[in-house]
């Protein structure tokens, strides 16, 4: 099943809904056009299916597309930056 991930201004987040009304989330702060993401979370009845990594991946490709940079503050979302060609550039 393919998640869409939402984008809460508002709330300065990234949303990811999953089953039974759950959802995964990236909090962040914004400072001008760069985002401090400081906090991931996933339900923990959900943890270790990769969705935190999916998570964090979807909230990469969402806010590049939106023309945003980013700055990796959660340990989890620097490893997930760092394991990838793709993001280790974009995410700092």
């Amino acid at each position: 099943m393919e998640r869409e991930i939402i984008h809460d201004k508002e709330n300065h987040q990234f949303i990811l809904p999953l089953e039974d009304g759950l959802e995964a989330k990236v909090t962040y702060a914004l400072d001008g056009d760069t985002m401090r993401l400081t906090y991931s979370e996933v339900p923990r009845s959900l943890r270790g299916q990769g969705i935190g990594q999916e998570l964090v991946i979807k909230t990469f490709e969402k806010l590049t597309e939106e023309g945003y940079k980013a700055i990796g503050i959660c340990g989890y979302i620097r490893a997930v930056a760092r394991r990838s060609e793709k993001w280790r550039d974009i995410i700092a």
